[in-house]
């Protein structure tokens, strides 16, 4: 019941008469106007659409020091999250780490795509509106099962939440299912690879092939060493 009401207060806060006021995104990018990490020498810019039109609102030059550990990356985030004030949608190319989780405890939606604002803040705004609209009481986000074919082999299709969002995001769903590592392996349906997920895996840790069927059809394949089929 909290949470209907949450929602209800968000979608009207967002509208007057009717009418959807602008929300404003924010953007990590770098020189070359394209996403990048909040980890790089990146420029944070706040796009806004006004009269059909983006427009930059505000932009500010930032890159996270880890050198400071834990303790200095969320003093660092603070600064972020203060510049982003009422900006609660955020866009970057891999969103990890500390920045992934204080940008959630703020209720901040989180987007990772590659490539300028131009081919994807018509699409996230389109999404988050529909968030918006969807997001009445009794309505709830359905989490994809995580089906085991046999044992220890596990399927997964994300393909819904990357199309629709609903609140809810690949990383929300796979990251538990990777963090407690309670299998052999797990093929994972996609539209496409989440950028944060390739970075997730680099470590070595765990055996990865990536399959590419159609333009929106991706299988990743994950399983543990020593355990390849």
């Amino acid at each position: 019941m909290a949470q209907d009401a949450v929602c209800i207060l968000e979608f009207l806060q967002g509208s007057i008469g009717g009418v959807r006021m602008a929300q404003d995104i924010a953007v990590c990018m770098d020189a070359n106007g394209v996403t990048s990490s909040l980890y790089d020498t990146s420029t944070l810019v706040i796009y806004q659409k006004k009269q059909g039109l983006w427009q930059v609102s505000r932009q500010r030059e930032i890159s996270l020091d880890k050198q400071g550990g834990m303790a200095g990356l969320r003093r660092q985030m603070a600064e972020v999250i203060l510049f982003l004030g009422e900006c609660r949608i955020f866009v970057g190319q891999a969103v990890v780490g500390v920045p992934y989780f204080e940008l959630e405890k703020m209720q901040c939606s989180i987007w990772e795509f590659e490539g300028a604002p131009s081919s994807f803040l018509d699409y996230v705004l389109a999404q988050e509106e529909n968030k918006l609209e969807n997001c009445q009481p009794g309505a709830s986000s359905a989490i994809p099962a995580l089906v085991e074919r046999e044992n220890g082999d596990f399927y997964i299709s994300i393909r819904e939440v990357q199309e629709n969002g609903n609140g809810m995001t690949s990383k929300q769903v796979l990251m538990p299912i990777l963090q407690q590592g309670n299998f052999y392996s797990l093929e994972i349906l996609c539209n496409h690879v989440p950028p944060w997920l390739e970075v997730e895996l680099q470590d070595g840790r765990l055996v990865v092939r990536v399959e590419k069927i159609a333009p929106t059809e991706v299988h990743i394949y994950i399983s543990k060493r020593g355990c390849e089929k």
